[in-house]
């Protein structure tokens, strides 16, 4: 695992590409600090919805570091979710503006996935995460087979599908929280 691993910080460093496997679905991913590579992204995926985007970081002292309006409310309930959630943070700061929506929020996730973990460890920046299909088409639920020959043309690195582990196949919950602490379900 650690030479893919490697591998793959190589082409994030180098504002690359990779598709890799997450916690849910295999993800598109970039260096969530260039602002070239989430374009690449974009391109990629025929889309500029920047609500489609999220950030996969390490832990809480990473989100902290790209978000600076968070309620303590939103680590409370991250941390006893049972399944993958995404939480939509006020106050974005430190990433590729154009990740960063109209309303000024980021998302973000910390995954509970090996592969995942490791990379976000040894890259020590949040990395996109976006599923791996062009805008409008199904989301590539049952791995990397799923994914069209269009997106794995695009990318600059796949990781290997022996690490993808054990994924949910499915989407994260994803909740909202405003700077006082009001909460929005998104996704269930």
């Amino acid at each position: 695992m650690e030479k893919e691993i490697l591998a793959a910080i190589e082409v994030l460093r180098a504002g690359g590409l990779i598709l890799y496997p997450t916690d849910t679905v295999w993800g598109i991913g970039c260096d969530a600090t260039n602002k070239e590579a989430v374009e690449r992204i974009y391109k990629l995926k025929q889309s500029h919805n920047k609500q489609s985007m999220l950030v996969l970081c390490h832990d809480a002292d990473m989100i902290v570091r790209y978000v600076n309006k968070a309620p303590g409310i939103a680590f409370e309930v991250m941390e006893m979710s049972e399944k993958p959630l995404t939480l939509i943070l006020p106050g974005a700061v430190g990433v590729a503006e154009n990740l960063i929506p109209e309303e000024g929020t980021l998302g973000v996730r910390v995954p509970r996935h090996e592969f995942c973990e490791k990379l976000l460890y040894k890259f020590r920046k949040p990395i996109v995460s976006t599923s791996a299909n062009i805008s409008g088409e199904p989301t590539p639920m049952k791995g990397l087979k799923d994914v069209s020959r269009e997106i794995i043309d695009g990318v600059d690195f796949v990781v290997n599908p022996r690490f993808q582990g054990r994924p949910t196949c499915q989407p994260s919950s994803i909740i909202a929280f405003g700077e006082g602490g009001e909460v929005e379900i998104i996704r269930k």
